[in-house]
């Protein structure tokens, strides 16, 4: 009798250690872009929340996409696609549905910023950041600072400019330009915008969507296409640097939070996006990186000067000519053939 009593509390204990084993290897597995998280973000939550995040990034949304494609949506938990790729990974079967239910900060979002068309209801996502690509230039190096999207077609910027590693960017900026709409699917004019893009190639140096403050903060570009939180990050460093939002609207985007539909830590990966949602760490996120927040809670921690920066915030006149990237379905391979064109002859 000892002995089975013996066994079976020696049972209980294996019992036990192999759930505290587990407990303790809580892993979440959450793939981003290139900074895009403020500084000891990752740390805290680990230490709170027991999890540990296991961080890998990338540079496109395209090769996000690809990735996800070729693992048929696994590896990951948690990933921060554009607004356009929500739509057109929803529509997919790449995502999983939010459950909103483990989502306490879920209030925190301003309702001004949900239920768009690339995800009513915010069925797949939820908002991290959101922003626009306008223009930063150094005025020191190369004159006058452009007002707009045409004037870097200028022959001042030769072999001076920088254009983002993204074709809906590159390809959205020279269709603004020439006043058509940046989610443009008509053929014809995704040929004229390439044919305007080759004109301006002798003028382009790099091509950056991995960190493109970098490229004018080492003075190797004067000019050229940039997400707004890069611009402010990079006005901090470099005084002579100034962010310009084109007079033909800027190219506006969010970035999202959702699960891969074949996730394997799906209550890790909600707790991630929940810890993200706290008005402090969505505040920093502004503070450090300069992106918008759409968390209303958050807005109410950042100083003055902060939530009226209109290089973070854009003003009601630069929303008002911009548009946000949509899904464009089946012309995006008209896109893409012309894209692939482009950078052939770069």
């Amino acid at each position: 009798m000892k002995k089975i009593v013996i066994l079976a509390i020696a049972l209980l204990l294996s019992l036990a250690t192999a759930g505290l084993v587990r407990a303790e290897s809580r892993t979440v597995y959450v793939y981003n872009w290139t900074e895009y998280i403020p500084e000891g973000v990752i740390e805290r939550f680990t230490e709170e929340t027991g999890i540990k995040v296991v961080y890998t990034t990338y540079e496109s949304n395209e090769a996000m996409y690809a990735k996800l494609k070729v693992l048929d949506s696994t590896g990951f938990d948690v990933i921060f696609p554009s607004s356009y790729f929500v739509s057109k990974m929803g529509k997919e079967g790449m995502l999983m549905p939010i459950d909103k239910s483990k989502l306490n900060n879920f209030k925190n979002l301003d309702d001004r910023q949900l239920n768009h068309s690339f995800d009513p209801a915010n069925r797949y996502s939820v908002p991290y950041t959101w922003g626009g690509t306008g223009i930063l230039v150094n005025p020191e190096q190369v004159g006058p600072a452009p007002e707009k999207w045409a004037d870097l077609w200028d022959s001042r910027f030769k072999g001076t400019l920088l254009l983002q590693d993204d074709l809906r960017e590159v390809f959205g900026m020279a269709l603004k330009k020439l006043g058509y709409s940046l989610n443009d699917t008509d053929p014809e004019h995704i040929r004229e915008a390439y044919e305007d893009l080759v004109k301006l190639m002798p003028s382009v140096r790099t091509f950056n969507s991995d960190s493109p403050k970098v490229p004018f903060l080492n003075e190797e570009v004067y000019a050229g296409m940039i997400w707004n939180g890069e611009a402010h990050v990079a006005m901090e460093e470099m005084d002579s640097l100034r962010f310009v939002w084109p007079a033909e609207g800027a190219i506006l985007w969010m970035d999202c939070l959702c699960i891969p539909a074949g996730a394997k830590n799906v209550d890790e990966a909600h707790a991630f996006i929940d810890f993200l949602l706290r008005p402090d760490v969505a505040a920093t996120m502004v503070r450090e990186w300069g992106y918008a927040t759409p968390n209303k809670a958050a807005m109410a921690l950042l100083d003055e000067a902060t939530r009226n920066d209109p290089a973070i915030f854009p003003p009601l006149s630069v929303m008002e000519k911009s548009e946000f990237q949509n899904d464009i379905g089946e012309a995006v391979t008209v896109y893409e053939q012309y894209w692939n064109k482009l950078k052939a002859n770069q």
